[in-house]
């Protein structure tokens, strides 16, 4: 009985090795695809994010949901949360909604930063975590610059 139980144990754990391995997905790529203000008070901000996510892996992934936060000039601009599910089809991209929130402190940071340094462009760095339902939850992050339209006849 006790040899059965031990065969058991052994067989689990190498059914689980084998059932993690074919798990491992490559993390998806998010980008900002649009931002737009929902709601601006005094001390905080709402906007909606609209996210393009891409699934690098051949098999559709389960969302259950995420969190994100982002950064402008490696200073914290915001973040969020959201429990939205959807499925990421294989070798595709979706678009994501999700909100999240700033406070006034990061947008006077950020005001104060581009005209302090007279910066024609911002560095931004999104990162977070997508919940599958699966054994693994998948981490993301990407950054970029985005450069500000010049203003015809200056340089």
């Amino acid at each position: 009985m006790r040899r059965q139980t031990c065969f058991m144990a052994i067989l689990t754990v190498a059914l689980l090795v084998i059932g993690c391995a074919g798990l491992k997905l490559q993390a998806p790529s998010v980008t900002v695809a649009d931002l737009q203000v929902v709601e601006a008070s005094l001390l905080a901000q709402r906007f909606v994010f609209k996210l393009r996510v891409q699934n690098p892996n051949d098999r559709e992934i389960p969302v259950k949901g995420m969190s994100f936060e982002v950064t402008i000039n490696d200073e914290p601009f915001a973040r969020g949360v959201s429990n939205k599910t959807a499925t990421l089809p294989r070798l595709s991209e979706t678009i994501m909604e999700v909100a999240a929130v700033s406070d006034l402190s990061a947008i006077l940071r950020q005001i104060g930063a581009l005209r302090r340094d007279g910066k024609n462009s911002v560095s931004y760095r999104i990162r977070g975590r997508l919940f599958t339902g699966l054994l693994v939850d998948l981490n993301f992050e990407n950054s970029g610059v985005l450069d500000f339209p010049v203003p015809p006849g200056e340089k």
